[in-house]
């Protein structure tokens, strides 16, 4: 696939049945039902290579993840460019593939297509190991925070484009 679109791509990572994971689904699910022009979404439980044909063909890409650092509270919202993620990139097998690794080996295969510009929205979360379809109460209340980050960076993403396009 070659070519990007102007739309800008908000993806949401989890599983819906494993607690806290679904953070980046319901996030996403709640942009979509905002039915924002010029944006698009999708959720998805994938991981490794198979991110790579989910962000080809757009300009802009945002996704949405559930993170487990340790060094915040539950529910705290953090944002992350795909620079933040450079050092963690590494010649690994292709079954043990991390998000980074994967979005440069997108570059390499589909430069053309991928994202010129990703930024992540990462909820810390505080169970990602029991089975439920039920978030934490401190997950669950940051719904609203995560998606107002991702609003934001729509924004930032608009005024981008707005900005290129006046310079040609």
């Amino acid at each position: 696939m070659s070519g990007r679109s102007d739309t800008i791509l908000v993806i949401g990572l989890g599983s819906p049945i494993m607690s806290d994971d679904a953070i980046g689904l319901i996030v996403s699910e709640e942009i979509e039902s905002m039915q924002l022009k010029g944006v698009e979404t999708c959720q998805e439980s994938v991981g490794g290579l198979d991110i790579i044909p989910v962000l080809c063909g757009h300009k802009y890409a945002i996704i949405v993840d559930a993170v487990r650092t340790g060094r915040y509270e539950p529910g705290t919202v953090i944002i992350f460019d795909f620079k933040d993620f450079e050092s963690t990139i590494v010649s690994s097998s292709a079954h043990d593939v991390n998000l980074a690794t994967a979005i440069k080996i997108g570059r390499s295969l589909e430069p053309g297509g991928m994202p010129l510009s990703i930024k992540f929205v990462a909820i810390e979360v505080e169970d990602i190991q029991t089975v439920s379809e039920s978030l934490t109460p401190k997950v669950a209340a940051s719904v609203k925070d995560a998606t107002n980050a991702v609003i934001r960076i729509i924004n930032e993403f608009d005024e981008e484009f707005k900005n290129q396009v006046e310079m040609c």
